[in-house]
């Protein structure tokens, strides 16, 4: 009999196979994905954002998944409307009588429902962000690291996105006023294992791929809808750096160069969210990367029906 879990997690660095494992056990479960990936709500972004739709495919039949291509490049989607937009998938897959899993990389938002944060819209400060305006990166960085309260800095890598995230900490700090209410989940966490070594293989090898396959025409699109270019290095990482190329301010070795050392960085940032995580008290099971799919996928089967297996190669 299966415990009553309300959701199963799958999280993981970036390159670390969780889609494709989310969906396989979507698949033995007859259930649907909820996507917690801060960037893939975007319509238009998705050799940047690496959705890989493909994996959602497992033995020629689509598992369903939710919050991804929900909102319109050059918009600003934030963690209040992750949650607001989570419970309605939430509660509408639970209502065909299925058991969701998220599935995604940004910890904020995995933390935000799993913890069930009560969190209000932030609006625009404009005097803080006047008196921030021309500070550096390493000059935000740092002040946003002076709050008590939990932001995602896993992503604050441009100075825009810093401000914003100071915005935020500010407004709470302030003004905690009426929460929105969000309800307690039972939750069942699996983390992807991934070592060090193969996981920057991993990083390398996409990256080249996803240029192959035109990333930096994705890019050009994106501009050419009208999309202003701060607008796109707003959203960091390859949209930072590939902006940069389109626009001539970086030549194309050293965006492919700056690009693939900030993938890395920003992997090793996820994970130290995740073990963040556990020292907050959440119980992530961690499954061997370099097992087979299937293999995996029997591993949280077990899991879920009670019978954790060390032959399995799960630790926690």
């Amino acid at each position: 009999m299966m415990p009553a879990y309300d959701l199963i997690a799958i999280l993981g660095p970036t390159a670390s196979g969780k889609t494709t494992l989310a969906a396989a056990l979507a698949a033995a479960l007859d259930t649907e994905i909820i996507s917690a990936d801060s960037r893939q709500v975007y319509r238009r972004m998705d050799l940047g954002t690496g959705k890989d739709l493909s994996d959602y495919v497992v033995n020629s039949k689509a598992v369903p998944y939710h919050l991804i291509d929900i909102a319109e490049p050059g918009t600003k989607y934030n963690v209040f409307e992750y949650q607001r937009d989570f419970l309605q998938a939430y509660e509408d897959i639970r209502g065909r009588g299925h058991t969701p899993i998220v599935c995604g990389g940004t910890g904020l938002y995995l933390e935000s429902v799993l913890s069930g944060y009560r969190l209000l819209p932030v609006p625009e400060n404009p005097s803080l962000r006047a008196a921030l305006a021309g500070k550096s990166l390493e000059e935000l960085t740092a002040l946003l690291k002076t709050y008590k309260t939990l932001h995602n800095t896993t992503d604050v890598d441009t100075p825009k996105r810093a401000i914003r995230a100071i915005e935020i900490e500010e407004y709470y700090r302030h003004a905690p006023a009426e929460e929105r209410p969000f309800p307690h989940l039972t939750s069942l966490l699996i983390g992807v294992d991934i070592s060090r070594e193969e996981r920057r293989a991993r990083i390398s090898r996409r990256l080249q791929q996803r240029l192959e396959q035109g990333m930096v025409d994705e890019v050009r699109q994106l501009l050419d809808e009208g999309i202003a270019p701060e607008d796109l290095t707003y959203y960091g990482l390859e949209y930072k750096f590939l902006t940069l190329y389109v626009t001539g301010q970086l030549s194309y070795n050293e965006m492919v160069r700056q690009l693939e050392t900030a993938i890395h960085q920003f992997a090793k940032r996820q994970m130290t969210w995740f073990r963040g995580m556990e020292r907050r008290g959440f119980h992530i099971h961690w499954i061997d990367a370099s097992l087979p799919t299937d293999r995996k996928v029997e591993a949280v089967c077990r899991l879920l029906d009670g019978n954790q297996s060390p032959n399995l190669q799960i630790h926690t």
